[in-house]
């Protein structure tokens, strides 16, 4: 019998760092945030060096995620889709920005070919970044993907503003500690 439900979950200390009423004014604090999580991430041996959160246009926290993909055995359980799936189940609608509102994705690292394209759909204003792909691919063994040549310019034509390099070296530091010590969940 095929399976009729796929469930995919966030580990429970996500709630304890992650304060869905706290305003999180600046972009330093959203990508903050986000490496945060990428740092937990590795500290409760629960996932992969990445961490991503959906604010809304406040400044508070809609949903967060981070890396599953080894733990649900699932390819796409990346912390960006993570996020955005929880989001979008929160809000309810498969487009976060279709009801009015302004959303904005924070990550600890620029998004794979796979979250990118995720994020040209989800529904989002902005996109802040921590580390760049090119980090992510020289500090650990990951493959980030093919991408645009011009993949600012195209998030940038469909209305997604994009910041990039916010906390790079404190994101590149987990990607390090990734690097160094190895996947262990």
């Amino acid at each position: 019998m095929l399976l009729a439900q796929i469930h995919l979950t966030l580990p429970v200390w996500v709630n304890d760092l992650v304060d869905d009423r706290h305003v999180y004014a600046s972009d330093e604090d959203k990508v903050g945030l986000a490496i945060a999580l990428s740092a937990g991430n590795l500290e409760h041996r629960t996932g992969g060096p990445f961490g991503a959160l959906v604010f809304d246009g406040e400044g508070r926290v809609v949903a967060a995620g981070v890396n599953r993909v080894v733990p649900h055995n699932c390819s796409v359980a990346h912390a960006e889709i993570m996020a955005y799936m929880s989001a979008q189940q929160r809000l309810q609608r498969f487009r976060l920005n279709d009801g009015g509102g302004r959303y904005v994705l924070a990550t600890s690292s620029q998004p794979c070919c796979q979250c990118y394209g995720a994020t040209v759909w989800a529904g989002v204003d902005e996109l802040l970044i921590g580390a760049r792909s090119t980090d992510v691919e020289e500090l650990t063994e990951f493959d980030e993907g093919p991408l645009p040549a011009d993949w600012k310019g195209e998030l940038e034509r469909r209305g997604i503003a994009v910041r990039t390099d916010i906390l790079r070296d404190d994101a590149r530091k987990v990607l390090a500690v990734y690097g160094q010590e190895g996947p262990a969940y």
